[in-house]
């Protein structure tokens, strides 16, 4: 079979699992469409976890910021890892115990306030539409490439499919679903990381691979620190982030981890607390398989894109001996060429390390090339910016070579030369990464507006048959904006992502942390204190990300993914300051708070 064949096959194949999932285990009730009827056992809740955590930030595009950025990269990887643990600790149990649907359930009836409920639903909506754009961006690049069709198309694709079986199964039909989604994925992404590791090291595990030698005798992180210095790029061991902005967004990452409502809601999935502590313990261990595989597949990656593009003799290779997925990757638009020194060779090198460079004025080589043009289009650093239009002079001795870092996981396998099977599932894990996480997203963002902005606080006499509903037609609605965001996101799918995460550090984590361990935090210092994170958060945001703004007026060094961790100082500051000037909360919301943090042994139901 060829591997257009392998890839409709194992692509389509896995739609029809996931589909025929969500028919069998579809919700009844509003309990079932919310939190799967508490039923679910530790280690299934665990698999799915881990499937609506890992999205396509971490299997699309995780490893190809590692594989250009280097050590910048790595406070994703501490930040997201870390966070894990810290909500794994300090807030799932407790979530658990206090028993709601939702984070904006929990919010409400903590701070006794329906106020305090309506901003939290906010919160939640600016949070899961930016993240799930990021999502509807990945099913859009791996159709792109692997179906042959345009990105647009492919989120179209992607709505359809996350439409169907998340508005059809509810949060019972969504974990059963990533249950078999994380197999997918898992299985995709460590087959192809252990064919690299042992082609290249010898070694069986890429968690070894970092530490090994190549078939040249030089290890893996001198040769690619000698290859990229050579090149004219940045070492990949040395960082050019400053530590401020390396620290906050580590931070961000992190404590947004312990903020994401689609995460948060799984905690309330299973029977009791104790189930709660379990299944956070398998989801680590299932997420830190792919995660600790990372490194290796960046630094290989890296180092055959590099041999593959410049040839034996570093030099470059013509254009026309390119192999074909280079060809394809670039009428998907997400490799460019352009060919700086008219020497018809493609060079990945940066600067003066070019092979006879011309230090003269450079032109458009490929007028006609329309997939390239509108690549130059919309890059800042090729956009003039008194007149907003395409001007190669802005930067003339930039790399010819420019590979979108989203992709750089499905090329891997097709740059190494492995089996088609490979490569195709590698498509099929990616498609389920994405699918993954969309579908929480997708039913958190229903069941707030269905379940705590229409029962808890506009409608409560409407039925459980009139919530259900609401909530599949907030979904309906939900998945059309995602799509049109997907097909406009304003970063790289990982970068999209960071985003999502400093909305959620800045906004829910202090109202969660203090509503669980501080009695005193009252209504109007949660409401305050979100109010001041999020919008000052996303303000940064927007400021620098779609209004111009340049990097050397961030405040104090911090990037926008890095500044939800002072919008959450904010948030913390703010609430105090307000708790302490305004009445105590109820003293039975107190006793709630003291009784949430007490271990039962009595036999509940709850452990």
């Amino acid at each position: 079979m060829s591997l257009e064949q392998l890839t409709y096959l194992f692509v389509v194949g896995s739609f029809f699992i996931y589909i025929a999932i969500a028919f069998w285990s579809r919700a009844s009730s509003t309990r079932e469409f919310y939190v799967a009827g508490g039923g679910v056992t530790p280690l299934a809740n665990g698999m799915a976890t881990a499937a609506d955590w890992m999205s396509a930030a971490s299997f699309i595009s995780l490893a190809g910021i590692v594989s250009f950025a280097g050590y910048d990269a790595s406070g994703y990887i501490m930040g997201w890892t870390g966070g894990y643990v810290l909500l794994a600790l300090l807030l799932a149990p407790y979530l658990r115990k206090f028993g709601k649907f939702t984070v904006p359930d929990f919010v409400g009836d903590r701070y006794y306030s329906n106020v305090a409920r309506v901003v939290a639903v906010v919160c939640v909506m600016f949070i899961s539409f930016t993240y799930i754009s990021g999502q509807m961006r990945g099913t859009g690049i791996v159709f792109s490439r692997f179906l042959q069709v345009e990105i647009d198309t492919g989120i179209m694709i992607g709505m359809a499919v996350v439409f169907v079986y998340a508005v059809l199964g509810g949060m019972k039909g969504i974990t059963y679903t990533q249950v078999a989604q994380y197999c997918v994925m898992i299985f995709a992404f460590t087959v192809p990381a252990l064919f690299l590791t042992f082609s290249m090291t010898g070694h069986l595990l890429p968690q070894t691979g970092l530490g090994a030698t190549l078939d040249n005798g030089r290890p893996v992180l001198d040769h690619l620190d000698g290859l990229v210095s050579e090149l004219g790029f940045a070492s990949f061991t040395e960082g050019s982030k400053s530590k401020v902005d390396m620290f906050f967004i580590t931070a961000a990452l992190m404590f947004g981890t312990a903020g994401l409502p689609h995460v948060i809601v799984r905690f309330f999935t299973v029977p009791r607390v104790r189930d709660a502590r379990i299944s956070a313990a398998w989801a680590l261990v299932f997420i830190a398989i792919l995660y600790s595989t990372i490194p290796a597949v960046a630094a290989f990656g890296r180092i055959n894109l590099i041999e593959t593009v410049n040839g034996a003799d570093n030099k470059g290779t013509p254009y026309e001996e390119m192999p074909q997925w280079f060809k394809k990757w670039e009428n998907a638009g997400l490799i460019a060429w352009y060919d700086h020194n008219a020497d018809g060779r493609t060079q990945y090198a940066a600067g003066d390390a070019f092979t006879g460079r011309q230090h003269k004025p450079i032109y458009w080589g490929a007028a006609d090339d329309k997939v390239a043009r509108n690549f130059y289009f919309n890059q800042r650093h090729v956009v003039n910016p008194s007149s907003g239009e395409f001007d190669p002079q802005v930067q003339p001795f930039a790399n010819e070579i420019y590979v979108d870092p989203d992709i750089m996981v499905l090329a891997n396998p097709e740059i190494a030369e492995l089996p088609d099977w490979v490569i195709a599932l590698i498509a099929a894990g990616a498609m389920a990464a994405a699918l993954s996480t969309a579908a929480g997203l997708l039913l958190v963002i229903a069941t707030s507006v269905s379940h705590d902005l229409l029962k808890k606080t506009i409608r409560p006499q409407i039925t459980d048959g009139q919530e259900l509903l609401a909530a599949r037609l907030a979904a309906m609605v939900a998945v059309l904006i995602a799509g049109y965001l997907g097909m406009h996101p304003p970063d790289y799918v990982a970068a999209v992502v960071a985003l999502a995460f400093g909305l959620a550090c800045a906004s829910f984590f202090p109202a969660i942390i203090m509503g669980i361990f501080y009695q005193r935090m009252n209504k109007y210092g949660a409401i305050s204190g979100m109010l001041v994170g999020l919008i000052s958060t996303l303000c940064y945001i927007v400021y620098f990300k779609f209004m111009g703004g340049e990097p050397e007026h961030w405040l104090l060094g911090i990037s926008p993914e890095g500044f939800g961790a002072l919008g959450m100082v904010l948030n913390f500051i703010v609430a105090y300051l307000v708790a302490h000037l305004t009445p105590e909360p109820p003293k039975h919301i107190q006793q709630i708070v003291q009784n949430i943090r007490v271990p039962r042994n009595n036999g509940s139901a709850y452990y």
